[in-house]
């Protein structure tokens, strides 16, 4: 993600401000998800997933930063997550990685749609770009076709 902008020189307004709250609780439940994952993938993933958490630990960083920046409260994480399907192998822990990373490129094509800031346009940009990439990953982890998605971030 690019560093942000002061807060003098954005233009950051109220509804690009909510879609990038809207990321930083992707960003939350995401890093929630790897943890889980990570305690059921074999040594072969587990080294990706971890790189992977460390990827959204710093995006969350990046825009606790800029929401405080503008003036705007954090979205504070959950204690926990629904997952869509019980986690107990490491085929299962690899899936919710899959859903993490979709769930977090919705939520960056949203920031995307939403702001005319062209700093946050290209945070959000990077971040979808990079998101595609992990989420190709873990979608051909899981044998998932085409493993990269036609729209990423598109909602199903």
């Amino acid at each position: 993600m690019s560093k942000p902008p002061p807060p003098e020189q954005s233009s950051i307004d109220e509804e690009a401000a909510e879609a990038l709250q809207g990321a930083l609780a992707a960003e939350h439940a995401a890093i929630w998800c790897y943890g889980l994952a990570i305690a059921f993938l074999g040594a072969d993933m587990r080294g990706q997933a971890r790189t992977d958490l460390d990827e959204h630990r710093e995006l969350r960083k990046l825009i606790e930063l800029t929401l405080t920046q503008i003036g705007a409260r954090p979205v504070s994480a959950q204690p926990a997550y629904a997952t869509p399907q019980p986690v107990v192998n490491a085929e299962t822990a690899a899936a919710l990685a899959v859903v993490a990373e979709t769930d977090a490129l919705g939520a960056w094509r949203s920031v995307m749609e939403h702001t005319r800031d062209r700093g946050l346009r290209k945070a959000a940009l990077d971040a979808l770009t990079k998101g595609t990439g992990r989420c190709a990953a873990w979608r051909a982890a899981v044998g998932t076709t085409p493993a990269v998605p036609p729209f990423p971030g598109r909602p199903a």
